[in-house]
């Protein structure tokens, strides 16, 4: 892998990074500045594409029980379909996770881009079916190993997207560089959290800024820990 000159992964399992709440708002909200609209964009297509998938399950769930009349499948049908709604959803989600990346380190940005990760559709599926056990077993043992791992994996997904890892190496990556900044990662999501929390309630006007300032808050943040593929900035 070739990262740029900003970090690499050896130097963020090493916790070898530069890493300040302030200042990745600040650079954050300087880069929203011409790129807000391509991001909403990407979330349009991501409602719609969820839009259509959900009314295409309702017509087949209604479709197979007339059929079989037999409603007890529908449990079954749902747990298909919820996977298959993933499936097709995770890809696209990385996508805009991705945009802030390339946001980041001031790449250009499409909001059709997106819809290039479905090469990897089967691990990031993979990645998130994982972490969701490890989370609840986490939550299990005493709740604390599972808001531990709650934050810990969340530059796992992108690491499956953007580097190329299996879901577990991607996982371990992701929570041996946070381990270390676990309360200031924390921190971070959580003033970012209040801010599009604050920003909603004018009739949710201020998302407009909010969403993509916290969408390039990630890439800011993942770009100084891991550093950027040459490949991915040129997609």
């Amino acid at each position: 892998m070739s990262e740029d000159n900003y970090a690499s992964i050896d130097k963020a399992v090493s916790d070898d990074y530069e890493f300040s709440i302030g200042a990745v708002i600040s650079e954050a909200w300087a880069k929203t500045r011409g790129a807000k609209w391509t991001i909403h964009l990407a979330f349009l297509y991501v409602f719609l594409v969820m839009m259509g998938l959900m009314i295409a399950f309702a017509f087949l769930s209604t479709l197979l029980i007339e059929v079989t009349q037999d409603p007890s499948g529908n449990v079954a049908l749902s747990l298909i379909m919820q996977l298959g709604l993933n499936l097709i959803i995770m890809p696209l989600m990385a996508g805009i996770i991705i945009l802030g990346i390339k946001r980041a380190v001031d790449a250009p940005i499409k909001a059709g881009s997106i819809f290039g990760y479905y090469s990897k559709m089967i691990p990031l599926l993979l990645t998130m079916i994982l972490m969701y056990i490890m989370i609840i077993i986490g939550f299990l043992l005493l709740i604390l190993p599972g808001i531990y791992l709650s934050v810990a994996y969340y530059m796992a997904l992108p690491l499956v997207a953007e580097k190329g890892m299996s879901p577990w190496q991607a996982l371990e990556t992701s929570r041996k560089a946070i381990t270390r900044r676990w309360f200031s990662v924390f921190a971070l999501f959580i003033i970012l959290s209040i801010i599009i929390f604050i920003s909603a309630i004018p009739l949710g006007l201020g998302l407009i800024w909010t969403m993509p300032l916290m969408i390039i808050a990630f890439g800011v943040l993942y770009r100084n820990m891991f550093g950027v593929e040459a490949e991915t900035l040129t997609n």
